[in-house]
């Protein structure tokens, strides 16, 4: 093998070989077409790119030989994806809206008494007679331990649970509402898609199914009645369920019962149970869940004794009793053909009055 440091074609002739003193900074002719050399062309000589004999190249392996400018216009185009599929996946307008307008679908049953209504047997013990089972306030509602769901955890469901017993409590066993008119503690556990269709219903209740303002909230008319005994016994349970896989659902359903004398009545006065079934679906997404509100979709809502003829929108009416007991008429008969009469008005009679 020759020397590596001869040119390809040998020696030249003339050459002073190894001795030359010149022959590391000599090229011959040979040496010179063997050499790779990359002249710039005229449009680069004119853009003033004279300090650059060669173009530089990047290498990427099986790839082969890419220009830097092609690299960078790749580069921009998946920086580019990328960010559609972000802002695609997490804008807003990804999002399913959330319910607004009048969800909340309003059931009222008065239940007549068979018989004349006596009062308590003993005012200071009003709820003697009542069978065992039922419990005192909160200790009644029976609220069950959060337990996961298939796609709500248990911290999710606890939360959910804790907010439909707050709402409870405000709405079925505080004086505030019972008896005072109060309507806006209740009010802050509603989401603001309900909240307009809770207000009409505060202001102008009508038993229409959807703005009956005791479809919200057990009240009775302060004018008329008042309360005997801040204690209210209840009896019922609670049940959790999935409407669907982004909707929490949570279904109540109690008795409370209350002790009820006249406004104004001196202490002594005749005392009466009022009875109130409620039976509450309640519907949470995780908007609700961080804010601790809910969506009430669905009260059907049983009172007695209350006459048959008085509305229930506004104020349940309880009938009261007297020293001798009051008489009320029994519920009319109800003509399936006239058509003036809304359908969902409904009546029965209440049950060991």
């Amino acid at each position: 093998m020759g020397d590596p440091r001869e040119p390809p074609e040998g020696t030249p002739e003339g050459g002073s070989g190894n001795e030359d003193e010149f022959r590391s900074v000599v090229f011959d002719e040979s040496f010179v077409r063997a050499a790779r050399i990359q002249e710039l062309s005229a449009r680069e000589r004119l853009a003033g790119s004279f300090g650059k004999a060669t173009r530089p190249r990047v290498r990427l392996g099986p790839l082969g030989t890419v220009p830097r400018q092609a690299l960078a216009l790749l580069l921009l185009i998946l920086l580019a994806f990328g960010a559609a599929v972000y802002f695609g996946v997490n804008s807003p307008k990804g999002l399913p809206e959330r319910p607004e307008g009048s969800q909340l679908t309003v059931s009222l049953v008065a239940l007549s008494p068979a018989s004349a209504v006596r009062p308590v047997a003993d005012p200071a013990d009003p709820f003697a007679a009542l069978p065992p089972g039922y419990g005192e306030g909160t200790a009644g509602l029976n609220t069950p331990g959060g337990a996961a769901t298939e796609h709500f955890s248990k911290v999710e469901v606890t939360k959910a649970l804790d907010t439909v017993q707050r709402y409870l409590v405000a709405s079925s066993l505080a004086p505030a509402a019972l008896v005072q008119g109060a309507t806006a503690d209740v009010r802050t556990f509603v989401t603001p898609g309900e909240q307009a269709q809770f207000d009409a219903s505060v202001s102008q209740p009508a038993d229409d199914r959807h703005h009956a303002v005791t479809g919200w909230i057990v009240r009775f008319d302060p004018a008329q009645a008042a309360l005997a005994s801040d204690t209210v016994k209840v009896v019922g349970a609670m049940r959790v369920d999935e409407a669907d896989s982004g909707t929490l659902q949570v279904t109540t359903d109690h008795t409370f019962v209350y002790a009820l004398k006249p406004a104004a009545a001196p202490a002594g006065a005749p005392v009466t149970l009022e009875t109130v079934r409620r039976e509450l679906t309640f519907q949470f997404d995780r908007v609700d869940l961080a804010s601790a509100q809910l969506r009430l979709v669905d009260s059907v809502v049983q009172a007695g004794p209350e006459p048959c003829t008085a509305s229930m929108a506004g104020f349940l009416q309880p009938v009261l009793a007297t020293g001798q007991g009051t008489v009320v008429a029994p519920p009319a008969a109800v003509d399936p053909g006239n058509h003036a009469r809304p359908a969902w008005q409904v009546c029965g009679v209440l049950a060991g009055s």
